[in-house]
Protein backbone atom coordinates (compact mmCIF):
# COMPACT_ATOMS: atom_id res chain seq x y z
CA UNK A 1 0.00 0.00 0.00
CA UNK A 2 1.51 2.98 -1.03
CA UNK A 3 0.53 5.74 2.22
CA UNK A 4 2.30 9.31 1.21
CA UNK A 5 2.17 10.66 4.66
CA UNK A 6 -0.15 11.79 7.37
CA UNK A 7 -2.58 14.30 5.70
CA UNK A 8 -5.07 14.98 8.52
CA UNK A 9 -6.08 13.82 11.73
CA UNK A 10 -9.87 14.51 13.61
CA UNK A 11 -9.88 15.12 17.12
CA UNK A 12 -13.52 15.15 19.05
CA UNK A 13 -14.65 17.96 21.44
CA UNK A 14 -16.87 18.67 23.62
CA UNK A 15 -16.13 22.44 23.83
CA UNK A 16 -14.97 23.91 20.11
CA UNK A 17 -14.17 26.92 21.84
CA UNK A 18 -11.20 25.73 23.83
CA UNK A 19 -9.62 23.97 20.64
CA UNK A 20 -10.35 27.20 19.34
CA UNK A 21 -8.30 29.19 21.78
CA UNK A 22 -5.38 26.23 22.46
CA UNK A 23 -4.76 25.96 18.73
CA UNK A 24 -4.39 29.63 17.70
CA UNK A 25 -2.96 31.26 21.09
CA UNK A 26 -0.97 27.93 21.98
CA UNK A 27 -0.02 26.10 18.31
CA UNK A 28 0.07 29.17 16.76
CA UNK A 29 -2.29 27.74 13.77
CA UNK A 30 -4.86 29.76 12.10
CA UNK A 31 -8.59 28.84 12.88
CA UNK A 32 -11.19 29.19 10.10
CA UNK A 33 -13.53 31.70 11.18
CA UNK A 34 -16.29 30.07 7.98
CA UNK A 35 -16.16 26.21 9.05
CA UNK A 36 -19.21 24.38 8.99
CA UNK A 37 -21.54 24.21 12.54
CA UNK A 38 -19.93 21.89 14.42
CA UNK A 39 -16.57 22.09 13.17
CA UNK A 40 -13.02 23.96 13.38
CA UNK A 41 -10.72 23.91 10.01
CA UNK A 42 -7.17 24.34 11.79
CA UNK A 43 -4.67 25.66 9.42
CA UNK A 44 -0.66 24.90 9.31
CA UNK A 45 0.55 25.32 5.89
CA UNK A 46 -0.58 26.31 2.49
CA UNK A 47 -3.73 23.47 2.88
CA UNK A 48 -7.24 24.32 4.04
CA UNK A 49 -6.68 22.79 7.48
CA UNK A 50 -4.91 19.93 8.79
CA UNK A 51 -6.64 19.28 12.05
CA UNK A 52 -10.35 19.22 11.82
CA UNK A 53 -12.10 19.32 15.38
CA UNK A 54 -15.16 17.62 15.34
CA UNK A 55 -18.17 18.47 18.38
CA UNK A 56 -18.55 15.65 20.34
CA UNK A 57 -20.44 14.71 23.77
CA UNK A 58 -16.71 13.57 25.17
CA UNK A 59 -13.24 14.76 24.41
CA UNK A 60 -10.20 12.75 22.32
CA UNK A 61 -8.48 11.55 19.39
CA UNK A 62 -10.80 10.64 16.13
CA UNK A 63 -8.70 9.47 13.27
CA UNK A 64 -5.65 9.49 11.29
CA UNK A 65 -6.19 10.98 7.93
CA UNK A 66 -3.95 8.73 5.71
CA UNK A 67 -2.75 10.32 2.19
CA UNK A 68 -2.67 8.32 -1.22
CA UNK A 69 -1.28 9.54 -4.78
CA UNK A 70 -4.04 8.95 -6.65
CA UNK A 71 -7.56 7.32 -7.63
CA UNK A 72 -5.79 3.93 -8.53
CA UNK A 73 -3.37 4.50 -5.26
CA UNK A 74 -7.13 4.43 -3.47
CA UNK A 75 -8.79 1.77 -5.09
CA UNK A 76 -5.99 -0.44 -4.64
CA UNK A 77 -5.42 0.23 -0.90
CA UNK A 78 -9.04 -0.69 -0.91
CA UNK A 79 -8.97 -4.01 -2.21
CA UNK A 80 -5.82 -4.73 0.07
CA UNK A 81 -7.36 -4.11 3.25
CA UNK A 82 -10.92 -6.06 1.80
CA UNK A 83 -8.43 -9.23 0.93
CA UNK A 84 -7.13 -8.85 4.30
CA UNK A 85 -10.77 -8.73 5.84
CA UNK A 86 -10.87 -5.47 7.27
CA UNK A 87 -14.17 -3.99 6.95
CA UNK A 88 -13.93 -0.97 4.86
CA UNK A 89 -16.57 2.15 4.44
CA UNK A 90 -16.52 4.45 1.74
CA UNK A 91 -17.05 8.03 3.20
CA UNK A 92 -20.55 9.62 2.00
CA UNK A 93 -20.23 12.72 -0.03
CA UNK A 94 -21.37 14.66 3.10
CA UNK A 95 -18.11 12.68 4.63
CA UNK A 96 -16.17 14.04 1.65
CA UNK A 97 -17.17 17.25 1.41
CA UNK A 98 -16.38 18.19 5.58
CA UNK A 99 -12.93 16.30 5.19
CA UNK A 100 -12.91 18.56 1.81
CA UNK A 101 -11.05 15.72 -0.47
CA UNK A 102 -12.62 13.70 -3.32
CA UNK A 103 -13.02 9.93 -2.03
CA UNK A 104 -12.48 8.60 1.91
CA UNK A 105 -12.18 5.10 3.20
CA UNK A 106 -12.89 4.28 7.09
CA UNK A 107 -11.80 1.19 9.09
CA UNK A 108 -9.99 0.42 11.98
CA UNK A 109 -6.94 -1.43 13.11
CA UNK A 110 -7.19 -4.50 15.73
CA UNK A 111 -7.18 -2.49 18.67
CA UNK A 112 -9.90 -0.09 17.35
CA UNK A 113 -7.97 2.85 16.83
CA UNK A 114 -10.03 4.56 13.69
CA UNK A 115 -8.52 5.60 10.27
CA UNK A 116 -8.97 7.35 7.06
CA UNK A 117 -7.78 6.45 3.64
CA UNK A 118 -7.89 9.65 1.42
CA UNK A 119 -6.89 10.94 -1.81
CA UNK A 120 -7.27 14.29 -3.72
CA UNK A 121 -7.53 17.17 -0.88
CA UNK A 122 -9.10 20.58 -1.63
CA UNK A 123 -6.37 23.73 -1.15
CA UNK A 124 -7.57 27.13 -1.06
CA UNK A 125 -3.75 28.14 -1.60
CA UNK A 126 -4.26 30.84 1.24
CA UNK A 127 -0.90 31.88 3.06
CA UNK A 128 -0.67 30.60 6.37
CA UNK A 129 0.26 33.42 8.78
CA UNK A 130 0.69 32.70 12.40
CA UNK A 131 -1.29 34.45 14.88
CA UNK A 132 1.31 33.82 17.29
CA UNK A 133 4.41 34.50 14.42
CA UNK A 134 5.14 30.71 14.37
CA UNK A 135 7.79 30.81 11.31
CA UNK A 136 6.08 28.00 9.53
CA UNK A 137 5.18 24.17 10.31
CA UNK A 138 7.53 21.57 8.41
CA UNK A 139 4.86 19.78 6.14
CA UNK A 140 4.36 19.44 2.29
CA UNK A 141 5.68 15.60 1.04
CA UNK A 142 6.24 14.23 4.66
CA UNK A 143 2.51 14.99 5.95
CA UNK A 144 1.83 17.18 8.80
CA UNK A 145 3.65 15.34 11.36
CA UNK A 146 3.60 11.87 13.07
CA UNK A 147 1.16 10.24 15.88
CA UNK A 148 1.55 7.69 18.54
CA UNK A 149 -1.25 5.82 19.29
CA UNK A 150 -1.94 2.88 21.79
CA UNK A 151 -1.71 -0.71 20.99
CA UNK A 152 -2.00 -3.05 23.91
CA UNK A 153 -2.57 -6.22 20.90
CA UNK A 154 0.69 -5.13 19.96
CA UNK A 155 1.78 -7.99 17.72
CA UNK A 156 -1.48 -8.14 15.97
CA UNK A 157 -1.40 -4.83 15.52
CA UNK A 158 2.23 -4.52 14.33
CA UNK A 159 1.11 -6.88 11.82
CA UNK A 160 -1.63 -5.01 10.33
CA UNK A 161 0.74 -1.58 9.76
CA UNK A 162 3.54 -3.45 8.15
CA UNK A 163 1.79 -6.17 6.08
CA UNK A 164 -1.68 -4.72 5.44
CA UNK A 165 -1.04 -1.07 5.15
CA UNK A 166 2.50 -0.93 4.23
CA UNK A 167 4.45 0.89 6.64
CA UNK A 168 8.46 -0.10 7.55
CA UNK A 169 9.63 -0.30 10.70
CA UNK A 170 12.43 3.02 11.62
CA UNK A 171 13.08 1.58 15.17
CA UNK A 172 12.05 0.92 18.28
CA UNK A 173 12.58 0.95 22.14
CA UNK A 174 11.34 -0.67 25.31
CA UNK A 175 10.51 1.51 28.17
CA UNK A 176 9.58 1.98 31.83
CA UNK A 177 7.45 4.51 33.58
CA UNK A 178 9.31 3.84 36.83
CA UNK A 179 12.81 3.02 38.29
CA UNK A 180 11.40 -0.18 39.09
CA UNK A 181 12.99 -3.13 37.69
CA UNK A 182 9.55 -5.26 38.55
CA UNK A 183 7.40 -3.12 36.00
CA UNK A 184 6.79 -4.72 32.88
CA UNK A 185 8.42 -3.24 29.49
CA UNK A 186 6.33 -1.49 26.94
CA UNK A 187 6.84 -1.44 23.48
CA UNK A 188 7.24 1.42 21.01
CA UNK A 189 7.39 0.94 17.49
CA UNK A 190 8.32 3.16 15.30
CA UNK A 191 6.71 2.87 11.69
CA UNK A 192 7.60 5.03 8.65
CA UNK A 193 5.62 5.81 5.12
CA UNK A 194 6.79 6.75 1.58
CA UNK A 195 8.46 9.87 2.75
CA UNK A 196 11.47 11.08 4.89
CA UNK A 197 10.05 11.40 7.90
CA UNK A 198 11.76 9.51 10.33
CA UNK A 199 8.29 8.33 11.56
CA UNK A 200 5.10 8.96 10.83
CA UNK A 201 3.17 6.78 13.11
CA UNK A 202 4.31 4.91 16.30
CA UNK A 203 2.42 1.93 18.11
CA UNK A 204 2.64 1.93 22.31
CA UNK A 205 1.81 -1.12 24.13
CA UNK A 206 -0.39 0.14 26.52
CA UNK A 207 -4.01 1.53 26.49
CA UNK A 208 -4.59 5.25 26.47
CA UNK A 209 -8.48 6.26 27.35
CA UNK A 210 -7.95 9.44 25.02
CA UNK A 211 -6.83 7.07 21.95
CA UNK A 212 -3.98 8.57 21.33
CA UNK A 213 -0.46 8.65 23.03
CA UNK A 214 0.78 12.69 21.18
CA UNK A 215 0.78 14.05 18.40
CA UNK A 216 3.87 15.75 17.52
CA UNK A 217 3.90 18.92 14.96
CA UNK A 218 7.25 20.24 13.79
CA UNK A 219 7.92 23.80 13.81
CA UNK A 220 10.56 25.43 11.02
CA UNK A 221 12.64 26.68 13.48
CA UNK A 222 14.04 26.08 16.81
CA UNK A 223 12.46 29.57 18.29
CA UNK A 224 9.12 28.76 17.48
CA UNK A 225 9.70 25.62 19.82
CA UNK A 226 10.77 28.32 22.52
CA UNK A 227 8.29 30.57 21.82
CA UNK A 228 5.20 27.64 22.07
CA UNK A 229 6.80 26.89 25.64
CA UNK A 230 6.44 30.40 26.79
CA UNK A 231 2.86 30.50 25.32
CA UNK A 232 2.54 27.51 27.16
CA UNK A 233 3.44 28.45 30.57
CA UNK A 234 1.37 31.88 30.04
CA UNK A 235 -2.01 30.16 28.59
CA UNK A 236 -1.72 28.14 32.36
CA UNK A 237 -1.33 25.23 29.98
CA UNK A 238 0.17 22.02 31.67
CA UNK A 239 3.23 20.39 30.94
CA UNK A 240 3.89 16.82 30.04
CA UNK A 241 7.77 16.37 29.19
CA UNK A 242 10.46 18.88 29.82
CA UNK A 243 12.47 19.81 26.52
CA UNK A 244 14.99 17.42 25.29
CA UNK A 245 16.42 16.15 22.53
CA UNK A 246 15.03 12.34 21.19
CA UNK A 247 17.90 9.59 20.50
CA UNK A 248 15.91 8.44 17.53
CA UNK A 249 14.33 11.20 14.71
CA UNK A 250 16.84 13.55 16.86
CA UNK A 251 14.00 16.08 17.39
CA UNK A 252 14.44 18.68 19.96
CA UNK A 253 10.87 19.16 21.53
CA UNK A 254 8.44 19.73 24.50
CA UNK A 255 5.51 17.99 25.89
CA UNK A 256 2.11 19.59 26.57
CA UNK A 257 -1.29 18.79 27.34
CA UNK A 258 -4.43 19.84 25.06
CA UNK A 259 -8.06 19.78 25.25
CA UNK A 260 -8.42 16.38 23.91
CA UNK A 261 -6.69 14.50 26.78
CA UNK A 262 -3.78 13.81 24.46
CA UNK A 263 0.10 15.40 24.46
CA UNK A 264 0.69 17.51 21.67
CA UNK A 265 4.74 17.39 20.86
CA UNK A 266 6.16 20.59 20.16
CA UNK A 267 9.35 20.00 18.11
CA UNK A 268 12.21 21.27 15.60
CA UNK A 269 14.78 19.44 13.72
CA UNK A 270 13.47 15.74 13.14
CA UNK A 271 15.67 13.70 11.54
CA UNK A 272 15.18 13.04 7.47
CA UNK A 273 15.98 9.45 6.16
CA UNK A 274 17.33 7.74 3.10
CA UNK A 275 15.40 4.72 3.53
CA UNK A 276 17.42 2.45 1.63
CA UNK A 277 20.48 2.99 3.70
CA UNK A 278 18.81 3.14 6.79
CA UNK A 279 18.91 0.08 9.22
CA UNK A 280 16.31 -0.30 12.23
CA UNK A 281 17.92 -0.22 15.89
CA UNK A 282 16.87 -0.36 19.39
CA UNK A 283 17.11 3.12 21.49
CA UNK A 284 17.64 1.97 25.37
CA UNK A 285 17.40 5.56 26.35
CA UNK A 286 14.66 7.83 24.81
CA UNK A 287 16.33 11.15 24.75
CA UNK A 288 19.88 12.60 24.54
CA UNK A 289 19.30 15.19 27.11
CA UNK A 290 15.82 16.55 28.69
CA UNK A 291 12.13 14.81 28.53
CA UNK A 292 11.51 14.96 31.87
CA UNK A 293 7.90 12.71 31.92
CA UNK A 294 7.25 12.77 35.37
CA UNK A 295 6.35 16.08 35.37
CA UNK A 296 3.32 15.15 33.52
CA UNK A 297 2.48 12.36 36.59
CA UNK A 298 2.86 14.75 39.04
Amino acid sequence: MDIRGLGYVTVLASDLERWRSYASDVLGMMVDTAAPEGALYLKMDERHYRLLVLRDERDGYGASGWEVAGKAAFEQAIAELAQADVEVARGSAADCALRKVQELALFRDPDGNCHELFWGPCQDFRPFVSPAGVSGFVTGAMGMGHVVLPAPAFERCRDFYEQVLGFGLSDLMKVRFTPDPQEPEKRIHFLHCNNARHHSLAIFECPIPSGCVHLMLETAALDDVGRALDRMHASGVKLSATLGKHTNDQMVSFYMQSPGGFDIEDGHGGLEVDWAAHTPFESTVVSHWGHDFSVGRQ
